[in-house]
């Protein structure tokens, strides 16, 4: 069992953080799982309309909080706040918060919000956890904003996780430690699969520096050639657009795969929950990254109603809204024609 020790009243946080699609979900879910005997809240944060991943984290439904349609690190700060001030005022107060942040935010700006005054004396920020995907880590090298994103992501970490490492082979996984040696010194990282990482190394270590990752970042900055790479009030609709889809009819899972492997490179993620003719007692979980397209049958929707909800994240303007609408609508009629 981890020994937590709060600073009196201040309950400990950690931050989950990573691009899209890197496994931060998985990692949240083997914490949850752990047999670390510790009452957890749970933010999720999803920059989509839909928060899906709140849709997948198992286990903790009282003491878990849903933050979606913005990200925590700018445009929903005020939602952060009061969905923190709101899990440690419960009865049952909690004893440890984690929070998942959106793929495209930046801790930096997550960090100064738990620094505020008012909150200060009542929260710890424990540790930051980046989760890397150690495959897709150099995807979409003619967008530099976004791989200047995955090293402030990493620079604001006290640990990274360098998952998928299988699926990225040692020459891959090579290239990716290069990188992340050129920008950082003393990085503490653990190669993985499926974010098979003990709880004890990410829960009550206490570890976070702010001044070493304000000193990663001020690095970063001066190396930096992008005109936004200083401007600290970013606004992600100049970087990324979403959209969701919604429908209470099943879905053709082959087709449904076939269709998503063609989408167009300006689709960086898609993920959803799925209501499909082939399982339809089952809920099927759809993630998609890049070219790679993951179905998976999960347990029964129970009590839960039966309908896919799906949201993928892309470059501004990038989302061609009607290809989207289409393809999903082709699934349904090929069902239909059968």
């Amino acid at each position: 069992m981890t020994i937590i020790d709060n600073g009196g009243n201040a309950v400990p946080i950690t931050i989950l953080t990573g691009f899209l699609g890197a496994g931060k979900t998985t990692l949240l879910n083997r914490i949850l799982t752990g047999n670390h005997g510790l009452r957890v809240g749970v933010l999720v944060n999803d920059f989509g309309s839909i928060n899906i991943d709140a849709e997948l984290v198992v286990g903790i439904d009282a003491n878990m909080i849903s933050l979606a349609n913005g990200c925590v690190c700018c445009q929903i700060r005020d939602d952060l706040v009061d969905s923190v001030v709101d899990l440690i005022a419960r009865p049952e107060r909690v004893e440890y918060i984690l929070l998942e942040a959106s793929g495209v935010a930046d801790p930096a700006g997550i960090f100064a919000t738990f620094n505020d005054a008012s909150l200060r004396d009542r929260i710890r920020l424990d540790s930051v956890v980046c989760v890397v995907d150690a495959e897709q880590v150099f995807a979409h090298p003619e967008y530099p904003p976004l791989m200047e994103l995955k090293l402030h992501q990493v620079g604001f970490a006290d640990m990274l996780i360098l998952n998928k490492v299988g699926l990225a082979g040692p020459e891959q996984v090579g290239k990716a430690r290069a990188w992340l040696d050129e920008h950082f010194n003393r990085l503490r990282i653990v190669e993985t699969d499926y974010c098979e990482v003990p709880y004890e190394i990410l829960l009550g270590v206490g570890r976070f520096d702010p001044a070493r990752a304000m000193l990663n970042l001020r690095t970063l900055n001066a190396a930096c050639t992008e005109p936004n790479c200083h401007d600290d009030g970013h606004d992600h609709s100049e970087v990324f657009s979403t959209w969701s889809y919604e429908s209470d009819e099943p879905l053709a899972l082959e087709a449904l795969r076939e269709k998503l492997r063609k989408l167009p490179g300006t689709i960086y993620r898609a993920k959803g929950v799925i209501y499909s003719t082939d399982a339809p007692g089952r809920r099927v979980v759809l993630q998609v990254v890049g070219r790679r397209v993951d179905i998976s049958v999960e347990e029964p929707w129970g009590e839960r109603a039966q309908r896919t909800q799906i949201v993928a994240i892309g470059a501004a303007g990038g989302i061609d809204t009607n290809l989207l609408e289409s393809t999903f609508a082709s699934c349904t009629s090929t069902v239909t024609a059968l």
